[in-house]
């Protein structure tokens, strides 16, 4: 999965592709004045939809204003192409998904990612801010220190904003197999 073609943004450079999808393509880079690292995620179409680029903004709007620690912090949102380049926090954490594909993980390791995971749930409801795609690929855990975030609030949404109605499944946002594990507690 490593990709050599640099890409720059603004005053960031993405180097690794570190995650690919359907519709995003995510960089590990650095700010080319600091040398901080940084993540940069990007459309993955030449020619986005509407929705994608709304998914992007939303993800910037409401992770700017939220001042919780277990959540990614976006840096910047830059025009890039026919559309945008999300800037974010990089302290070397990886997904839920590949810790478990590298690393043993006990019962108590188990504990103690759902209890730092309700917490962050927990401010996020404070915040009247609905996920709606908590699946592995969207938590992050650093392998030396423990500590979980949470990423990707492209289909969040503020609570006072949601609706309480019946929708059909194919209008459904967020990860199917996620929902479905979810309403069969």
């Amino acid at each position: 999965m490593i990709e050599t073609k640099t890409i720059k943004v603004a005053n960031y450079q993405a180097l690794e592709l570190i995650y690919e999808s359907f519709q995003t393509l995510v960089y590990r880079g650095r700010n080319m004045e600091s040398g901080q690292p940084v993540i940069v995620k990007l459309m993955r179409n030449e020619y986005p939809l509407f929705k994608e680029l709304v998914q992007f903004h939303n993800h910037y709007a409401i992770a700017i204003n939220l001042d919780i620690p277990g959540i990614v912090k976006p840096y910047a949102l830059e025009p890039y192409k026919n559309g945008y380049a999300l800037i974010m926090e990089d302290i070397g954490n990886i997904s839920l998904a590949e810790y478990q594909r590298q690393f043993s993980v006990s019962i108590e390791q188990v504990l103690e990612i759902s209890l730092q995971l309700a917490d962050i749930l927990h401010y996020l409801h404070q915040n009247c801010i609905i996920h709606k795609d908590i699946k592995p690929a969207n938590i992050l855990i650093h392998p030396e220190t423990k500590q979980v975030k949470l990423i990707d609030f492209s289909i969040s949404s503020l609570l006072p904003k949601e609706t309480q109605s019946l929708q059909t499944p194919n209008i459904l946002e967020g990860t199917l197999a996620y929902i479905c594990e979810c309403l069969e507690w």
